[in-house]
């Protein structure tokens, strides 16, 4: 692996049904220090199970993924170790109902990475401020916006001083005025040179943050390239018809 190169996936495939159903078949692709990789892609084109292949939420069936230099598909790596500087944002949140929200941010550094309570509440106070939300803290999920979730769930994971976020479709499930709201913390994270892989429908998004867009099909990596040439340049018949119909 290069320096600058936190993780490489290396001819990874994902088969279900006895290999009728190929969800990912035969993907190469690198994400360096500082990158903002956006994947997109119609429904069904492997752009998720891309995304959670990386931490190993699913288990492909063949390939490597490399995350910091180890093999975290190798059999004798405890992944959940790789998995805490991994931080991942669902489309649903996945915050925990009966837990108020500072309870939520601090439960794993103090569990997981043995940060004093005091320290870790102090932390993810400051987190909350910076998105406007720590007169919340006290709050349960429930009493909460679809966007104000969100963007919890991502200080959450930044409470685990990750060193990439994986974000998959983290705006899919709220409603249209709520998503600025969470892109535009993503936008920050990614100002301040935080490592990031991001499937998303958000194409204003990819075109803006990203310095790499990832197009997927069928399971396939069809063409990649920068904002400039995906947007402007598109090479291959699929894509151009992809951004005639998203566009």
């Amino acid at each position: 692996m290069s320096g600058d190169e936190i993780i490489r996936v290396c001819d990874l495939k994902k088969y279900y049904k006895d290999g009728l159903v190929k969800a990912l078949d035969g993907v190469s692709v690198s994400i360096n220090k500082g990158d903002v990789v956006a994947v997109i892609g119609p429904s069904g084109s492997g752009k998720s199970t891309l995304l959670r292949s990386l931490n190993l939420l699913e288990e492909p069936t063949s390939g490597k993924v490399f995350f910091e230099g180890v093999d975290i598909t190798g059999s004798r790596v405890n992944v959940n170790i790789h998995r805490q500087k991994m931080g991942m944002v669902f489309q649903q949140f996945n915050l925990f109902p009966h837990m108020t929200v500072l309870r939520n941010m601090t439960l794993a550094p103090v569990k997981l990475l043995k940060i004093p309570e005091a320290e870790a509440k102090k932390y993810a106070l400051e987190l909350l401020d910076r998105v406007g939300l720590k007169d919340r803290a006290d709050a349960y999920p429930t009493q909460l916006s679809g966007g104000q979730k969100q963007r919890v769930a991502i200080m959450r994971a930044l409470c685990m001083h990750p060193d990439v976020m994986l974000f998959d479709e983290p705006t899919s499930a709220l409603d249209p005025e709520m998503v600025g709201e969470v892109l535009d913390v993503m936008r920050e994270l990614a100002a301040e040179g935080m490592t990031m892989a991001v499937v998303t429908h958000e194409m204003g998004f990819a075109r803006e943050v990203a310095n790499r867009v990832i197009f997927m099909e069928n399971g396939k990596i069809i063409e990649q390239g920068t904002p400039k040439q995906i947007f402007g340049s598109p090479v291959s018949d699929r894509l151009k018809a992809f951004l005639a119909k998203v566009l």
